[in-house]
């Protein structure tokens, strides 16, 4: 008899799993997500600066599973899991599994900050990266008709919080559109000089993770294109229009992009036990959670710790969870055929960051090596087009990519707003 394999989320990691079992007679596979597409997130902020279409980074999981004859989609949300009985329940109905598979990613993390998020501009899901090219236009375009020099600066002057890989990448952006596009299509600010672009971070550096190397070149590249780094710097309360730091300090400003911290998302039925640090579900080298028997975790949500290279979990990143997804896959597989599961032993390719035109680094661990400039920045954009889900994909953000590096502009500003009544 088949068994019966749901997955929660469509992400890299549940994804890599549904391909890889796509027609296999062992399995009847349900992928459960609350959007009806997979996206590529490590291209959201080109999504919300007008640089990109959403189409371009997304695609439709039905359309993408048509051909796979073992492959359902439910479009819903996990509400309870039943490990008694096998059963989970989402917002729309109720399904029996045989294995269980939790690939949700991570949210984001306010820190229990409630007026920031409330306020602030969160970069987490294609929906929020709309609802950020929408807002950000929005205030320009206020901005172009107000006669105070104050709200002008107000409305113009951005603050992203977080020195990651996609507060750096934003912040690059945002300085090259002030100087590329502002300055030429809204002459009514010509005027004004003392707006900014601010990147702050807790820490005592930007991109923590990569080489002292990367860290040194990107601070400096930052600071060059305009963008003013405040770092040791952490952000305690915004209400829409000041955003106040830990030593008191404050900026008038009405957009905090907040990309400062991510925690993975707990569910009902699942025991205390299996949640360790950042709400990560803990598994075992297999990726099967702890206090389970059925049920894995893949993954940005998944804390493994028996790896020897990775003792603190491995890092949440896209390669992890893919790598992941296959390795599960191919486990679940061997259970159903009875042979030997293989660990998962992650193959670390490296980490890579865009800063702004023609200006990247990327970090290689093995052999060890790091370079930067428009080498990095064009390995950067090959690996990106290249991870994208499908040819049109490909072809539609190349499409853009060259547009927008030979005329340092794009035509996708507009300003949208469904009124999400059916």
């Amino acid at each position: 008899m088949k068994k019966k394999l749901i997955i929660i989320g469509g992400g890299f990691a549940g994804l890599n799993i549904a391909k890889t079992l796509s027609n296999v007679d062992n399995f009847e596979i349900t992928l459960v997500d609350k959007v009806n597409y997979n996206f590529f997130p490590p291209l959201l902020y080109q999504v919300a600066t007008g640089f990109l279409e959403s189409s371009s980074i997304s695609y439709p999981f039905r359309k993408m599973f048509s051909n796979s004859k073992n492959i359902h989609f439910w479009l819903g949300e996990l509400i309870n899991i039943n490990t008694t009985e096998n059963k989970v329940t989402l917002s729309n109905g109720e399904l029996d599994y045989d294995y269980l598979v939790i690939a949700t990613g991570t949210t984001t993390n306010y820190f229990g900050m409630e007026n920031v998020k409330r306020h602030a501009i969160g970069m987490k899901t294609l929906e929020e990266a709309l609802n950020m090219r929408n807002v950000l236009l929005q205030r320009i375009e206020a901005a172009a008709i107000s006669k105070n020099s104050e709200e002008q600066e107000q409305l113009m002057t951005i603050v992203v919080a977080g020195g990651g890989p996609t507060g750096v990448e934003l912040s690059g952006m945002f300085a090259e559109m002030s100087k590329d596009i502002i300055r030429k299509e809204y002459p009514e600010l010509e005027h004004l000089t003392t707006s900014k672009i601010y990147l702050v971070d807790g820490s005592n550096t930007l991109l923590g993770p990569m080489s002292i190397q990367s860290q040194q070149y990107t601070l400096e590249a930052i600071k060059e294109l305009g963008v003013v780094v405040k770092l040791n710097t952490q952000v305690v309360d915004f209400d829409g229009e000041t955003i106040t730091f830990k030593d008191q300090s404050t900026i008038k400003c009405k957009n905090l992009i907040w990309a400062a911290g991510v925690t993975a998302m707990r569910f009902n039925g699942l025991p205390e036990e299996s949640y360790g640090r950042a709400n990560r579900l803990i598994v075992d080298e297999f990726n099967k959670i702890k206090g389970t028997n059925n049920i894995y975790a893949v993954g940005d949500t998944a804390y493994m710790d028996s790896d020897k290279n990775f003792p603190n979990g491995h890092p949440q990143v896209a390669q992890v969870a893919m790598q992941q997804g296959k390795n599960l896959a191919k486990n679940l597989l061997n259970i159903t055929s009875n042979r030997t599961q293989k660990e998962f032993n992650y193959f670390d390719k490296g980490s890579m960051a865009i800063i702004g035109r023609s200006k990247a680094v990327v970090d290689l661990p093995k052999p060890k090596f790091h370079f930067k400039g428009t080498l990095a920045w064009l390995a950067w954009l090959f690996v990106h087009l290249m991870s994208l889900s499908t040819p049109r994909n490909k072809v539609n953000t190349f499409y853009h990519w060259a547009i927008a590096y030979f005329t340092k502009n794009s035509s996708l500003r507009m300003i949208i707003r469904p009124n999400n009544k059916i």
